[in-house]
């Protein structure tokens, strides 16, 4: 059953990406993204309890994981490589990297409290903003993002897992997509991916 969700997590992406229309502008390059419906608004809270609305990154470039801090292996791997790759670029071009802020959505809020996602953020690097909410408010989000999330059974003790898919999101100042972050693959990919567009 697992095997079956991550295919059509999988097929679903494949087919927002193939269903992107392509968009140049002043001969730069393509948008791999560009007229996808992703994104939209949202209205979350970070770590000290203040309620966050996606127009508060407004002329930002946003760097958008959605994932838990329970999840064992792929969330802090995901969020090493995009961190990595976005330190490398700041440390490149520090101008273009401050205007763009990394943000942590978790699908898991029964346990991701603000204090929990404050923490779990901050191991990746003091720009990396976390933020949680409702379970309203989480499903909402994830919608916007075409953010697939499911809870496990549970494992035990009161324990579960949470299926999820797997992305990472570059959405320009305006909140429009742009590309997908390869952080299932290296920082310095994600590096490169932000060189082509983050100006």
């Amino acid at each position: 059953m697992f095997a079956q969700r991550r295919m059509r997590m999988v097929i679903g992406c494949l087919a927002l990406i193939a269903g992107s229309v392509a968009l140049t502008g002043c001969g730069g390059p393509e948008r791999p993204l560009a007229g996808s419906s992703l994104g939209g608004d949202f209205t979350l809270i970070d770590k000290t309890g203040k309620p966050v609305r996606s127009a508060d990154f407004a002329g930002k470039w946003r760097l958008l994981y959605f994932g838990y801090t329970f999840c064992p292996d792929v969330c802090p791997l995901d969020l090493h490589n995009l961190m990595l790759g976005y330190h490398a670029f700041a440390r490149a071009h520090p101008g273009a990297a401050s205007r763009a802020v990394p943000l942590f959505i978790t699908i898991d809020p029964a346990r991701d409290t603000p204090q929990a996602i404050g923490q779990y953020a901050a191991a990746f690097g003091p720009e990396l903003v976390g933020l949680t909410g409702s379970p309203a408010q989480i499903a909402t989000a994830a919608k916007a993002y075409a953010v697939y999330y499911e809870k496990r059974a549970d494992t035990g003790g009161g324990g579960y897992r949470m299926d999820h898919s797997r992305a990472a999101y570059l959405m320009d100042p305006d909140g429009q997509p742009v590309a997908l972050l390869p952080v299932d693959e290296s920082g310095p990919a994600v590096a490169a991916e932000l060189e082509k567009w983050v100006r």
